[in-house]
């Protein structure tokens, strides 16, 4: 979890990061990771979260559409040279 987001972290990254190796992928664990770090967004206060993912990535997609995420828009990466998708979720108190 990233409390405060600079230049870099609001284009791309986003306020939370989470991975999940490839033979456990599709057990749920991404979806309960971010469900996590949401509670956590909660208690520190941060109201509204970015999540970001790369362009593709359905898996990542679809956990962070299941957990509230909002679509904004997408960003061109030049560095990686990648497009990423950024979300908004309105944390629950």
């Amino acid at each position: 979890i990233r409390y405060y987001l600079n230049e870099y972290l609001k284009n791309y990254a986003g306020h939370i990061g989470y991975s999940i190796r490839p033979t456990e992928r599709k057990k749920g664990y991404g979806h309960k990771q971010l469900e996590l770090a949401l509670e956590k967004c909660c208690e520190l206060a941060i109201d509204k979260v970015l999540v970001t993912c790369k362009e593709g990535n359905i898996g990542s997609e679809k956990t962070i559409k299941s957990c509230g995420g909002v679509y904004e828009d997408t960003r061109f990466l030049k560095e990686d040279n990648v497009n990423i998708k950024r979300y908004w979720i309105e944390v629950k108190r």
